[in-house]
């Protein structure tokens, strides 16, 4: 029974991980078709929470008086800690305009030792030697990955510079979703979290669309980009990773890196060589290492 719920949570954290890592690549085909930055994840964000919304509507019709009460102080917790979901996809696909997607998936695993930093400052301790192998093997495996050492190979400076502000993003989301109101439902908090998300991406899209919205891309890739980047994967993740626990969850997760890579390979034909394969299976190994619990 245990070995067959571990399964479960591995097969669906692995499809959650999956479906983020399918994310990129339609966003570099709805650039080759004219639209910016701000339509995609403008569309992605108020499709996504309108669909968790109904979610939210569904479960409460059926639970009725079992929901657990959330306080105003929860919810503008939950809604701040949301805006960084906002600031990840922003700076994210801010990065696959100018490198590949590839590249830029790379850059956003950056949140390995971003975490290790972050959980250093927040806690007040020291990252064991484990982790700080870890954190080495994720730099030398991004500099691979990243095609760093071909010299006849530029790295475009605002890919980079917006893939490692996604990374700051994404692991500052990633605290917020373990850390704030654990005790209220999954569904609920994701409404809330994708609510400050939402605000973002349309105080975005305000601030940097000088040409007139083009609605289309709901119909066009803003139904994708929200089951694939804002409706499957949180309740996927949320469902699974309470059966195969934080460690091998996380472990599992680390499939979106080879997802995306193997999606922009075959659907933008974007060449990847391989010692950028080798860096890939290094970041891999370290996310490995990172969740391990090694006999003393």
């Amino acid at each position: 029974m245990v070995k067959n719920k571990t399964l479960k949570g591995v097969l669906l954290v692995g499809l959650g991980a999956s479906s983020y890592g399918m994310l990129a690549t339609f966003v570099k085909i709805a650039y080759q078709e004219g639209y910016t930055t701000a339509e995609v994840s403008g569309s992605q964000f108020t499709l996504g929470l309108l669909g968790v919304l109904i979610l939210n509507i569904f479960l409460q019709l059926k639970k009725k008086s079992s929901t657990v009460e959330i306080s105003k102080q929860q919810i503008l917790k939950l809604v701040l800690a949301g805006t960084s979901m906002g600031f990840t996809s922003v700076f994210y696909y801010l990065s696959v305009r100018y490198v590949p997607v590839s590249i830029g998936i790379v850059l956003l695993m950056q949140t390995v030792w971003m975490g290790v930093l972050l959980e250093m400052l927040l806690d007040k301790t020291r990252p064991s030697l484990q982790k700080i192998i870890a954190v080495i093997i994720t730099l030398t495996g991004t500099v691979l990955a990243t095609n760093l050492l071909n010299s006849s190979i530029s790295l475009d400076w605002r890919g980079f510079f917006w893939g490692i502000l996604a990374a700051a993003a994404f692991t500052t989301t990633m605290f917020s979703a373990n850390r704030v109101a654990p005790e209220i439902s999954s569904i609920r908090r994701s409404f809330f979290m994708l609510l400050g998300g939402t605000f973002i991406v349309i105080a975005f899209a305000f601030i940097t669309q000088v040409t007139p919205f083009n609605f289309s891309i709901y119909m066009r890739w803003g139904i994708i980009l929200a089951l694939f980047g804002t409706i499957i994967p949180p309740l996927l993740l949320n469902t699974g990773f309470p059966l195969t626990g934080i460690g091998l969850g996380s472990i599992v997760s680390a499939l979106e890196l080879p997802v995306s890579v193997a999606m922009a390979y075959f659907l933008l034909s974007e060449k990847v060589n391989g010692l950028q394969w080798f860096g890939i299976f290094l970041i891999i190994a370290a996310i490995v290492l990172m969740n391990i619990r090694l006999k003393k």
